[in-house]
């Protein structure tokens, strides 16, 4: 699977990696990067963290981990949009349009809370269940849009894209290296 992650943002919801970025920004990038590099070595996944940053030093890369800077021309968040559009996988992000654009294009959309809260669940939780994820429905996203029908179905059972990002996350179950 390829996972497409917005850095900032991923940074900004975990307490650890914000006191890194308090030092510097590059202490917070790189503590993100070495997190996303040691389960890359431990899963066969694809990671690419995109973040913002016109003239931060160019793209890189670190042990199973590509790392990009969008120019000063477009944000992140349009690079992970057009990112998804071409590569798919499943999009790390708590902003709303950019989980939004990636459905468009086809790609599976995850906050950064939920693949966070997996990350941290690794170690200790790898005999637990396939996915060990909370499957309620993101309540931000229960808003009716003008002109849209009601849903048929079983009201109980959650929805074709939350299960396809319950797997993407069943994904990083099972021994974790640290």
């Amino acid at each position: 699977m390829h996972w497409l992650i917005d850095g900032y943002n991923v940074i900004r919801r975990s307490p650890e990696l914000q006191d890194r970025e308090r030092q510097s920004l590059e202490a917070g990038r790189q503590a993100l990067c070495e997190l996303l590099s040691r389960v890359a070595r431990s899963r066969r996944d694809d990671f690419t963290v995109v973040f913002d940053g016109a003239g931060t030093g160019g793209d890189g890369h670190v042990a199973g981990v590509r790392i990009v800077f969008s120019s000063a021309r477009e944000s992140a968040d349009r690079v992970l949009a057009r990112m998804a559009g071409s590569h798919g996988g499943a999009v790390v992000s708590s902003d709303r349009e950019v989980r939004r654009a990636a459905t468009r294009a086809g790609a599976l959309a995850i906050t950064a809370e939920e693949f966070l809260a997996r990350l941290e669940a690794l170690p200790q939780s790898f005999e637990s269940d396939a996915t060990g994820m909370d499957l309620a429905v993101d309540r931000d996203d229960d808003e009716p849009e003008a002109g849209r029908r009601s849903k048929k179905g079983n009201p109980h059972r959650v929805g074709k894209k939350r299960r396809a990002a319950a797997r993407a996350l069943g994904r990083l179950a099972g021994p974790f290296p640290r």
